[in-house]
């Protein structure tokens, strides 16, 4: 069969999650219309499309958690569950005119830089396509994460991690073994804990967690948010000064976080009366090393005759029996894994070659660099959005992609402005010099000196995931594009060169 015919678009965004989403709205605005959007599923909505696990909501209030320029004044709750959230990203693409621009069960399977062409091919499940830039949108709550545990091949039952929900099986009256104690796994515990004749938990580590204050917002809120805008924008800036100034706590004085510590500890308190099994839930690491999680029911839940809270890992499965590192055995039907994401080791970076034929993961052994969270250099026109070190601790990620897309709207115009085929790749002493400065500061904060080993930490221990400061200090550092920490390519003169030797671009200043 011969090759379908490439077509050239000047963006390719990769995903439509809030961030993928987030991007095309940009480019619209700032009148680009030639781009498509690359998803691989059959709708929008990243990992609000993903999860769909009993109980799954959001951590983060909805009037935060939502983008500045596209208000909703008809959120239903202070924190807002599953199906709303995917509804909101739905009508955001349908406001903003962005269906024409989405390719569905095109997920991309390779992309290589053309040094020559300057320019990214990129092969997908819906054929080739060329684009002078590319916005990586996949997040890093996309690819599940399950463990190698020896045996599993032999459990009998279901199987499924929270993001993969598998809503053809009924756990009505089953046995069932949750894995993890992360966010996913708080919700989905005491959403089937009601209607399962056993919960066997395996918790590696306890998580804290706060009191969530959770509650409808009333129809005469939803109508003076509607009504009267200022209301709703001095609602969202409060929720976001609040945590602003939280930041310090987190990355400057850990210790200050006593006080808070003090709260979880009370909460665990009046829900768990056994000493034992409040001990079992007691965590063992200053709050915030790991992420704080938000819940009234999840120490209830556990709290019940027909959970069991095992202090060990899954070790073994030996057909229906589950094994723990302690030695302790379980009997379960199905097993849910919450055992979170593909975060450090995003598996986009394996797919993507750059300048030098080396893949971004390569490139990314020994930990993610990206400057400004954004570039890496070697990737010329290649754009991350929620990259290395901009994830958050205590706010909302939204914040942080708009920021992104402030910096994305920027880089697209110093190419207009530069004229011309043209391309910017971050300087490595520039890339260096931002992760460097990270990395110092990130000795200081509690998720380095917290006493935890987190899914922020990277396979050689280097927290690669969280920015260290506040959402004003990275929307200031991406407000615009330096051009002093790029080097510019334009195309080299003379005849193509050969394919198979090594690209060569020359470089102007």
């Amino acid at each position: 069969m011969a090759e379908r015919e490439r077509r050239h678009v000047r963006v390719a965004v990769i995903g439509s999650g809030f961030g993928g989403l987030g991007a095309a709205v940009r480019l619209r605005r700032e009148g680009i219309t030639d781009f498509v959007i690359l998803e691989r599923a059959g709708a929008v909505g990243g990992t609000w499309r993903d999860n769909t696990y009993p109980g799954c909501a959001c951590d983060v209030p909805s009037h935060l958690y939502s983008f500045s320029f596209a208000p909703n004044p008809e959120w239903p709750r202070n924190f807002s569950g599953q199906p709303h959230i995917r509804a909101y990203l739905e009508r955001i693409a349908d406001t903003f005119g962005l269906r024409e621009h989405l390719r569905f069960h095109t997920e991309v399977l390779g992309m290589r830089w053309d040094a020559q062409a300057l320019h990214w091919e990129v092969e997908t499940a819906d054929g080739p396509l060329t684009a002078d830039v590319v916005v990586s949108a996949t997040g890093p709550l996309s690819d599940p994460k399950i463990p190698a545990i020896p045996g599993l091949d032999t459990f009998p039952g279901t199987v499924a991690h929270s993001a993969r929900w598998d809503h053809d099986t009924d756990l009505r009256g089953k046995r069932v073994a949750m894995i993890g104690t992360g966010a996913s796994a708080i919700q989905i515990v005491p959403a089937v804990q009601p209607d399962v004749s056993r919960l066997t938990l395996f918790q590696r580590t306890p998580p804290w967690v706060l009191p969530r204050a959770d509650r409808r917002i009333t129809a005469a809120e939803q109508w003076l948010h509607s009504r009267f805008p200022a209301t709703r924008a001095a609602r969202r800036g409060l929720l976001w000064g609040i945590r602003e100034m939280q930041v310090s706590a987190f990355t400057k004085r850990p210790d200050q976080l006593g006080l808070v510590e003090f709260v979880a500890r009370n909460h665990l308190k009046k829900a768990v009366k056994d000493p034992g099994l409040r001990a079992a839930l007691t965590p063992g690491y200053r709050i915030g090393c790991k992420r704080i999680l938000l819940s009234n029911t999840y120490y209830p839940a556990l709290a019940q005759p027909n959970v069991d809270v095992v202090t060990a890992g899954l070790k073994e499965v030996r057909g229906s029996t589950l094994v723990a590192a302690d030695g302790t055995e379980a009997e379960a039907d199905a097993i849910v894994f919450g055992t979170g994401f593909h975060v450090t080791d995003m598996p986009i970076a394996r797919r993507v070659t750059g300048a030098h034929g080396t893949t971004l993961a390569e490139e990314w052994k020994d930990g993610m660099a990206a400057l400004r969270g954004a570039t890496a250099a070697g990737f010329p026109n290649f754009l991350t959005i929620i990259g290395p070190n901009t994830g958050l601790g205590n706010s909302s990620m939204i914040l942080m992609i708009e920021a992104q897309l402030n910096y994305l709207a920027d880089y697209l115009r110093q190419l207009d402005v530069l004229g011309g085929k043209i391309a910017l790749d971050a300087r490595p002493s520039a890339v260096q010099h931002w992760n460097d400065t990270i990395q110092e500061r990130m000795t200081r904060t509690v998720w380095s000196r917290g006493g935890c080993d987190s899914w922020y930490l990277d396979a050689n221990g280097r927290n690669t995931t969280v920015w260290p400061g506040t959402t004003s200090e990275f929307k200031k550092a991406t407000r615009q594009v330096d051009l002093a920490e790029y080097e510019v390519l334009r195309p080299p003169a003379g005849p193509p060169a050969d394919r198979s030797a090594p690209p060569r671009t020359e470089v102007a200043a």
